[in-house]
């Protein structure tokens, strides 16, 4: 099953033209069997039952009102779930799945285990087993666990294709690949001839009568430098394989769906289809089927973390810190918006965490409880520390608030801050700088610019308050901490005077405009004209709030549709940011064409390389579907400068997909802006992304199978080139864990040719088995002209004992 398309579908978005190769389970007559297809099959039909169970036990029907990811959300969640619920979270979950599912035929290509090839049953079924403990240990880091699951489906998925399990007239998946306890029997010996010759290369079933007589398995042979393999023995097949030419010639593979192969074909997909049913069951057996749920980003609203200074110098802010907590935990419990989980991470000096992290209220509330403020310096802080803990630990897309009265001691780790953001997407929505009047400030080895820069790369604010007036800011976060919450505009000016425009539709609620700084002015216009200053607190559009440097912008629920503009004035650096509640939105990545025996698009874990076209897979998501709404232009703008939107090509993939191309990308930092028809309302919108990006000269590639066993080094190769100028980079690897590493402090660049390097990673003897790890590479040439990174998430998994018997 590994393909273009599916690589491509996976990701996705495969462009047409991709759709006429050579492809696994290739769609004939309008048919469709790939991986995404059967993955997709696979978790659909099994978090309808688990949406059923629970509905069945909480007293509520289960009853989508349509097939759309929206309407599912919507009616999972139930009585629960009043108002909009974004389905955003969900379309991402599945998208993750789907893209490390594809990531296998780019990254283990030749990897005989990955895809059960060449009779390696044994190590594939201990990628499948060892995937799933990791997943069961460690279910509550969502992401790590979707990746392992993409990969582990791949995997299982593969076997039905490439080995002769439908040939020998199994109807039903080999519950032993998913069983460690249990053998695996009858395997063809090595220097068993299990095949016969195919002079055209596409017989039908060239399996020896006396191998499906004694019922042994066995499996193609793939070769994609090599046409070797032992004699007699199955090939893969295919024009990527090279032992297909050798004879016996031909190939078991039923990755496509050709004449004389249908029926072999068509039970492959049902078995497989059957059998990540069987692997998602054991896994909602083992997490419970609300965790199971959260898995796979049905909940209500995203992640709420708490990131809290506990220094000495916090002793009278942290009461206030603590009430602001509680207020935002009690205003949220019982509704819509109510988090799907609390993170609490504590920081200090020389100490930051532990982390803690519950789905109950309660709890949380218990443990900022026990929050005393003690210790540390009369200086900075490891704040950074506790935000990349924080980083880590929460769910992609969740909202990060930092209470802290220090700059950060830490600030080394800014650069593995900002990559954390844009993996995430998560939100470092404020940064309270709480300050007391007449207090001497410590001494500072950073500024709050260095928060400034990080909270607007996340699509967050940097909030400059006193102590006093703390919990007049709490305003904000009890807006951004919201389901369905989307981003109209967000921009950033050093200072000067600027007219901004924007995009209101009808269905948007809740409209809300922030903005950081000092000495300015602004106004605010409606389509009709009617205007309010930042003097009129109380005017003809909205209400304006005042804290610290922090502006608060409520319009009014019977706002106009259409155009809104708002004139800037400032002496200062400031931010500006609209946001409303609503479903129409998108989620997004950046990717990359790559070619080989399975072409497609794979995501970009680092940024988008300069000086060529930019190319993203977007899924857009209506009120009712994708199919409610209708797409205009889609492009990329700047944020912190003035310039035009680069405006992209786009073609539609179907059920709200789009792969779009940015020829003329901005320079700087930009963001992804979208407009479109609401054909619900018949109102145009305006939708932007939250994180910046920017592209690079440079590229770090890095591949890991994604687990490392307790007590065992881990060795990871990686690569790093430049496009431009040649000469020293830095190399620079951090880990979440600070389990011990080692790699080579900078390597020589030769523009336009990769340079290698091998990281090594040991985790303790004692480190449990599931525990997750996050890793960062940074490479930055000479005078850090230009950097990227790659980041990598790895589960620790100890050894699973695999018994099995070959034949003789």
């Amino acid at each position: 099953m590994c393909s273009a398309l599916h690589a491509l579908a996976l990701a996705l978005a495969l462009s047409l033209a991709l759709l006429q190769s050579s492809v696994a389970f290739v769609p004939i007559g309008g048919g469709e069997a790939t991986h995404v297809s059967i993955t997709r099959t696979a978790l659909l039909q099994k978090l309808k039952e688990t949406c059923q169970a629970v509905a069945d036990s909480s007293g509520y029907e289960f009853n989508p009102t349509g097939p759309s990811a929206e309407e599912l959300v919507q009616a999972c969640l139930g009585p629960t779930a009043t108002g909009e619920v974004s389905a955003g979270k969900f379309r991402a979950a599945l998208q993750e799945v789907y893209v490390q599912n594809a990531l296998v035929d780019l990254n283990f290509v030749a990897s005989a285990p990955h895809h059960f090839n060449s009779e390696a049953f044994l190590e594939g079924r201990a990628l499948i087993t060892e995937g799933v403990v990791s997943i069961k240990a460690n279910i509550q880091n969502h992401q790590a666990s979707r990746e392992m699951l993409g990969r582990v489906l791949h995997t299982l998925q593969d076997f039905y294709s490439h080995s002769n399990w439908v040939e020998l007239d199994n109807t039903e998946p080999f519950a032993n690949l998913i069983q460690p306890d249990l053998p695996i029997e009858n395997i063809a010996a090595k220097d068993t001839a299990t095949c016969r010759d195919c002079a055209s290369g596409n017989c039908p079933n060239t399996i020896l009568a006396n191998i499906l007589q004694e019922n042994k398995l066995t499996s193609g042979y793939m070769g994609i430098s090599s046409s070797e393999k032992p004699k007699g023995k199955c090939s893969h097949g295919g024009a990527g394989d090279l032992t297909s030419a050798a004879v016996p010639r031909g190939g078991i593979s039923k990755d496509e769906r050709r004449p004389g192969n249908e029926a072999l074909h068509d039970a492959a997909v049902t078995a497989a289809t059957s059998a990540s049913l069987q692997l998602l069951e054991d896994i909602r057996g083992a997490a419970g089927d609300r965790d199971f749920l959260r898995l796979m980003g049905i909940d209500r609203s995203s992640g709420v973390c708490f990131v809290i200074d506990t220094t000495g110098s916090m002793a009278d802010d942290i009461a206030t810190a603590k009430a602001v907590v509680y207020n935002i935990i009690d205003s949220k419990k019982g509704t819509q918006d109510e988090p799907s989980e609390y993170i609490l991470v504590p920081f200090n000096d020389p100490d930051f965490g532990p982390l803690t992290r519950t789905t109950d209220p309660e709890v949380m509330k218990n443990e900022i409880s026990k929050l005393t403020a003690s210790g540390g310096g009369d200086g900075p802080e490891l704040c950074l520390s506790g935000l990349q803990m924080a980083l880590t630990a929460a769910p992609a897309f969740s909202s990060i608030y930092v209470f802290t009265d220090a700059t950060a001691k830490d600030i080394a780790l800014k650069d593995t801050i900002s990559a954390l953001i844009s993996s995430t997407k998560s939100k470092v929505v404020t940064f309270f700088m709480t300050t007391s009047g007449g207090r001497k400030r410590r001494s500072v080895t950073a500024s709050f610019n260095d928060y400034s820069d990080l909270a607007l790369a996340s699509g967050g604010q940097a909030i400059h308050v006193t102590k006093g007036k703390l919990h007049e800011a709490t305003g904000i976060i009890l807006d951004t901490s919201t389901s369905a919450l989307v981003t109209v505009l967000q921009r950033s000016r050093s200072s000067g005077s600027e007219t901004f425009t924007f995009l209101l539709d009808e269905s948007l609620k809740n409209i809300t405009l922030y903005i950081t700084g000092s000495q300015m002015t602004f106004t605010i216009s409606n389509p009709a004209g009617v205007s309010q200053n930042n003097t009129q607190l109380s005017g003809g559009l909205g209400t304006i709030q005042s804290v610290g440097n922090l502006w608060r912008i409520r319009l009014d629920d019977d706002k106009q549709t259409g155009t809104w503009k708002i004139q800037m004035a400032s002496a200062q650096p400031y931010t500006l940011k609209v946001t409303g509640q609503n479903t129409i939105t998108f989620i997004y990545d950046y990717v990359q064409a790559f070619k080989g025996p399975h072409p497609g698009y794979a995501p970009i874990t680092g940024r988008p390389q300069a000086g060529r076209p930019a190319m993203l897979l977007l899924s857009v998501m209506g009120r009712k579907g994708p199919a409610s709404v209708t797409v205009g232009e889609v492009g990329l703008i700047p944020v912190s400068r003035a310039g035009p939107v680069s405006k992209g090509s786009t073609t539609d993939l179907g059920n709200g997909d789009i792969l779009v191309t940015v020829d003329a990308v901005p320079q700087g930092e930009f963001v992804v802006i979208l407009t479109g028809t609401d054909l619900v309302s018949g109102s145009q919108f305006q939708r932007q992304s939250t994180t910046q990006m920017s592209v690079s000269k440079v590229i770090v590639t890095a591949v890991a199978d994604g687990s490392v066993e307790p007590g065992q080094m881990l060795s990871i190769p990686f690569s790093v080139m430049t496009e431009g100028s040649g000469g020293p980079c830095s190399i620079n690897a951090r880990n979440d864990r600070e389990f011990p590493m080692t790699f080579p402090m900078n390597v020589p660049l030769t523009t336009g040719h990769y340079a290698n390097g091998t990281l090594t990673i040991t985790p303790p003897k004692d480190t449990p088995s599931g525990t997750d790890v996050t890793l960062t590479i940074m490479a930055k040439t000479s005078a850090a002209a230009d950097s990227n990174y790659a980041v990598l998430r790895l589960s620790v998994v100890s050894k699973v004992t695999t018994p099995f018997h070959r034949c003789t």
